[in-house]
């Protein structure tokens, strides 16, 4: 048995690259960009207002002269224009293009108008109110790198670029398999003896939220069933996650199938709580990863976040951000084990703060649903004190 941070290690090293593909550029939203994206003009393309008033040529404002004379006016959209007369000045609309001869936008706030004329209420200050052609970027200059996450604001600069076709870095294809006789579908009404298969709903949902759609296989607990399983679906799946059949059970057949399948054992059983079974391998012909967690819904759920979501950033070239909660309380965790403990989270005088779930096991679903993540604590012989500063492992989007 190996402790955590050993099974983590060896997890992590085992990333992968699955190479690129192109996307719609719609269809990149929570992909990975597999390449830099190029300005291909500047930005912004033409000096342009950032307000609405009037666009003048400050020399003009020399002596007492406060009052101009409106050419015109320029609305967004229209090719840039010229001052026929620098003593002049033109109305002009945020987003326009500041016409030539002008270098400065007073705004109406600071204006009065009447009878074609535009008087000044304050000296302007050169350049004001206008956003200079190249000031945010320069044609040729990278907007976006290689492995950023594309979220909606990068989904604006792709389009502002003019990408349609975006290459993004390709997921694994992973199917998901539960095992155990005692499962039924969801839309099933299970017999005394019998449960609805929510693992597996778990995990897809996960899958979903990184933009993976996984498939579903279910193997009853017979050995011939699980083998064939199993060989199918290494050969068609970059990972296979695993709930259930990996412990010391009669019926617990997947180490053995794994075995006889050319499937090498990176390691089976950590010193963690829950998901102490964890077992990891690795296909020696199809390199198809597998993560076989226990059955139980807390360790299969805890099991996922802590390294299979790691695993898939590092895969993808993503950074993995760790922070720490501070304590709400004090805790125990002497012995042998590391301890994945739910917790809920909350903001207090500008620090994250994580008070324990109560749960019933590693059994015990319906504590997932009170949980914000999971607090992860070494093993050692003082408790771990209230105020106390610990990592934190997140299982769903923090919103305060």
């Amino acid at each position: 048995m190996i402790t955590f941070e050993e099974a983590y290690k060896k997890v992590i090293h085992y990333r992968r690259n699955y190479g690129t593909e192109t996307v719609g550029l719609l269809e990149a939203t929570g992909r990975v960009l597999a390449l830099d994206i190029k300005a291909d003009r500047d930005f912004p393309p033409f000096d342009r207002s950032t307000k609405d008033g009037i666009a003048i040529a400050v020399e003009a404002l020399d002596g007492e002269k406060n009052q101009l004379r409106i050419e015109g006016v320029l609305p967004a959209g229209n090719p840039r224009a010229e001052l026929s007369d620098k003593n002049n000045c033109m109305e002009i609309m945020t987003g326009a293009v500041v016409p030539k001869g002008a270098d400065t936008v007073v705004m109406y706030e600071d204006i009065n108008i009447a009878n074609g004329l535009a008087t000044i209420n304050q000296n302007p200050t050169r350049g004001q109110n206008i956003h200079v052609r190249g000031s945010d970027v320069n044609q040729g200059a990278t907007v976006l790198y290689q492995d950023t996450k594309i979220s909606g604001a990068e989904i604006g600069i792709l389009a502002a670029v003019g990408v349609t076709q975006v290459v993004v870095k390709k997921l694994p294809s992973i199917t998901l398999i539960s095992t155990g006789n005692e499962l039924v579908e969801v839309e099933e009404t299970p017999l005394p003896h019998q449960i609805r298969k929510s693992n597996m709903q778990s995990l897809y949902a996960a899958l979903r939220e990184e933009g993976i759609v996984a498939q579903q296989v279910h193997l009853n607990d017979q050995s011939e069933d699980v083998r064939e399983g199993l060989q199918k679906a290494l050969q068609e799946s970059d990972v296979l996650l695993l709930s259930g059949g990996v412990s010391k059970g009669k019926f617990d057949f997947i180490p053995l199938a794994m075995e006889e399948l050319g499937v090498k054992k990176i390691f089976h059983k950590v010193l963690q709580r829950p998901g102490k079974p964890f077992w990891f391998g690795v296909h020696k012909a199809t390199s198809t990863l597998i993560f076989s967690f226990p059955g139980n819904p807390v360790s299969t759920f805890a099991n996922y976040h802590v390294y299979f979501k790691d695993w898939l950033k590092k895969s993808l070239g993503l950074p993995i951000l760790g922070f720490d909660v501070i304590l709400t309380e004090s805790i125990l965790a002497n012995g042998t084990l590391t301890l994945f403990l739910g917790v809920k989270t909350f903001m207090e005088a500008g620090k994250l703060r994580a008070s324990l779930v109560t749960e019933n096991g590693s059994g015990d679903l319906m504590s997932l649903a009170k949980s914000d993540g999971f607090i992860r604590l070494a093993p050692r012989d003082t408790p771990y004190a209230i105020g106390e500063a610990v990592p934190f492992v997140p299982a769903r989007n923090l919103i305060y």
